[in-house]
């Protein structure tokens, strides 16, 4: 009955129960490995920061290239390795083994600090002072969290430069991070410690295989004591010593650690079947021993309400770790602990087998939906773009394809370097268009440029005016103009539309205020025509026709500069001043050709003198009209005379034609009059 529970405890797999020893758990782990190397997934990372505008597909990728499972936040964390992994033996259970010396060994006692307040320049100058300063194991969890908030500061870092750098005109395709707290200076620290972490590695693997030299020795030894002639408790005494010896040496190398537990089993349990032992002795260490495998028992059987089944499959490794160091229990509960244990273990393994069934699976439908995000990428290169805002909406669609990307898991390892190449020459091969598309439209933004330019010299040219009506279609016009022009550097575009902007409102401002207040000044001018009409009434003419006249031109020429009156009281104000002025003009005895001279003078006066050159080519382009109106009708006059003349009743005819000539040229002498007070008129301005 004693063998067979020794060869129980023996054949307690390394792997944990049901061996797990096959090749199908470990390949499972290593799909969820990155695609390279551990060391180049390391360089990968580092070079990984989150862009929120323009984002090369280069940049976005290594999120997909680390491990997905929630259990892992840092830039470097790994997948939990399987029980028996020669991974473990980088694990942290190889650190805790030095670890403790290394702290006592050391001068300055490391204290663990809150890296997360500090800037990029600060992380530096600590991982510095770490890796120059500190044992390698002690540190490894400062590194890494270093190097975590190390590349959430540079992420955001680079996408407030990149902003800024696009906000001030610049393409981001030419976009280039550089400064002193560089990434390229981090790599160069973190380097150092890897190396170390080699040395370290390179070290314990020395130490290992002493270690297996040493415990070899020490089964060599118990199973000398079984022929040694001492007493009982002499022998006993030796063996507790031998143990405690076993105990207290580090790892060994994995590949040897089956055979040397089967070893180390089966010497001890020689040693208590053939030495001649004290059964009370014997029996009170065999209860010692059932109670430590009940514990463990126990705490295996928890495991299996942890929610992290990777994390629950870690620590069933330190439980058949401690198991084996147990030594053996009474012979009638061997089996029974044995297959509490294994059916625990069982379960945990089970549960860990289909957590990855269960990724494969995920894996297809993740190749599925990149498939698809390659597809909608490749659906947008075919499409044409012409215009910046078409290029600008496609990248921003892309890059939330992108950032989709990255939210999805690996796919099968067979498909996943491949998926990821396909989308990635989709996405640069838009990028490298988009880069070509702006070289293109440079020179045209710099044309658009200058003729925005030009209507901005045109609208604030036009700002002063108060011809509302005509200015008001100028500005729409150049509103209309600006429109059409096609976009500008982006660096200039909003100082541009400012300044064309501020000049349309000053002038639409002045507009508004005019109109906003012209019913006052309206009632305000029916009042001052209302004083004029009244005194051109009481107006007594003098001696001297001449100076009356005058007097009577200067009250016409300040009824024109006075402003609109309400449009009910036009027509009636109109009348009773044209009644008026004419009556006055009546009694000076002038006639109506040289009152219509001087009328027009006051009025081209008023126009000079307002500035308005506007009304001023208007009412030469009108005079211009009649004239050669005139001259046409003069023309046809004297061509039908050699008609009339053959005819016997023609001289009344002849005499009514040659009058309305005369009254013609008459007419165009005095237009043509008009006309040169106009030209001296412009001549003045």
């Amino acid at each position: 009955m004693e063998t067979k529970g020794t060869t129980n405890e023996s054949n307690l797999p390394e792997k944990g129960a049901q061996g797990v020893n096959d090749e199908s758990v470990k390949s499972e782990v290593n799909q969820e490995q990155p695609i390279e190397s551990e060391e180049k997934t390391e360089e990968i990372s580092d070079n990984a920061p989150e862009i929120t505008t323009e984002v090369n597909i280069e940049e976005t990728e290594v999120v997909d290239n680390k491990e997905e499972s929630k259990e892992y936040e840092t830039i470097d964390e790994k997948p939990e390795p399987s029980v028996g992994d020669e991974s473990d033996n980088d694990s942290d259970s190889v650190e805790k083994e030095v670890v403790e010396d290394k702290v006592e060994s050391t001068k300055q006692v490391f204290t663990p600090e809150d890296y997360t307040v500090l800037d990029r320049s600060a992380l530096l100058a600590k991982l510095n002072m770490l890796v120059n300063s500190f044992a390698v194991e002690i540190i490894k969890d400062a590194v890494e969290d270093i190097k975590t908030q190390f590349y959430k500061r540079y992420k955001v870092d680079v996408a407030e430069a990149r902003k800024e750098f696009i906000d001030n005109g610049g393409i981001p395709e030419d976009f280039k991070f550089i400064d002193e707290a560089s990434e390229d200076t981090f790599k160069v620290l973190y380097g150092q410690y890897k190396v170390k972490r080699t040395e370290l590695n390179n070290r314990l693997d020395v130490e290992r295989g002493d270690n297996l030299k040493i415990k070899n020795r020490i089964i060599e030894d118990i199973g000398e004591l079984i022929n040694k002639e001492e007493s009982i408790n002499k022998t006993f005494n030796e063996f507790r010593d031998l143990q405690q010896r076993w105990r207290e040496i580090g790892l060994v190398p994995q590949n040897s650690v089956k055979n040397l537990w089967e070893n180390y089993n089966h010497t001890v349990e020689k040693f208590y079947d053939y030495i001649n032992i004290n059964k009370e002795l014997r029996d009170l260490d065999f209860k010692k021993n059932l109670e430590l495998k009940i514990e463990l028992c126990e705490k295996a059987e928890a495991l299996l309400l942890m929610e992290s089944v990777t994390k629950a499959f870690k620590v069933l490794q330190e439980y058949h770790h401690q198991w084996r160091e147990i030594g053996p229990v009474p012979n009638d509960q061997r089996d029974n602990m044995w297959e509490r244990f294994k059916a625990a273990t069982t379960q945990i393994n089970k549960k860990h087998q289909d957590y990855f069934e269960g990724l494969k699976e995920q894996q297809v439908v993740n190749l599925e939906h990149k498939t698809a995000l390659c597809e909608k990428v490749e659906g947008i290169l075919t499409e044409e773009i012409e215009r910046p805002k078409g290029w600008e909406d496609k990248a921003k669609e892309l890059i939330e394809i992108q950032k989709l990307w990255r939210t999805i898991g690996f796919a099968p390892k067979k498909d996943n370097n491949k998926i990821y190449k396909r989308f990635k020459t989709a996405c640069d091969e838009f990028f490298a268009h988009k880069r070509d598309f702006y070289k293109e439209t440079k020179e045209i933004q710099k044309n658009n440029l200058q003729l925005k330019l030009d209507l901005c010299v045109q609208a604030e040219s036009l700002s002063e005016s108060t011809e509302w009506k005509r200015t008001t279609e100028d500005y729409i016009k150049l509103q209309r103009n600006w429109k059409e022009i096609g976009p500008i550097p982006k660096k200039y575009s909003e100082t541009v539309w400012k300044r064309f902007r501020t000049a349309c409102d000053q002038f639409f401002n002045k507009k508004s205020e005019f109109f906003n207040t012209i019913d006052s000044r309206q009632e305000d001018n029916l009042k001052l025509k209302l004083e004029l009409v009244e005194k051109i009434k009481s107006f007594e003419k003098g001696e001297d026709d001449k100076q009356s006249l005058k007097v009577l031109m200067d009250i016409q020429k300040e009824w024109t500069e006075i402003g609109y009156v309400p449009l009910n009281k036009k027509e009636e104000i109109q009348k009773q001043f044209r009644d008026a002025i004419n009556e006055k003009f009546e009694e000076l005895k002038i006639d109506n050709e040289e009152r219509s001279k001087l009328n027009f003078k006051s009025k081209v006066d008023n126009w000079v003198s307002s500035k308005s050159r506007n009304k001023l080519y208007s009412e030469r382009n009108k005079l211009s009209v009649k004239i050669k109106e005139l001259q046409n009708e003069i023309a046809l006059y004297e061509n039908n005379i050699g008609f009339f003349s053959a005819s016997k009743n023609a001289q009344s005819l002849l005499t009514d034609i040659t009058q309305k000539i005369d009254k013609a040229k008459e007419h165009m002498k005095s237009l043509k009059q008009k006309l040169q007070m106009l030209d001296k008129a412009e001549d003045s301005l």
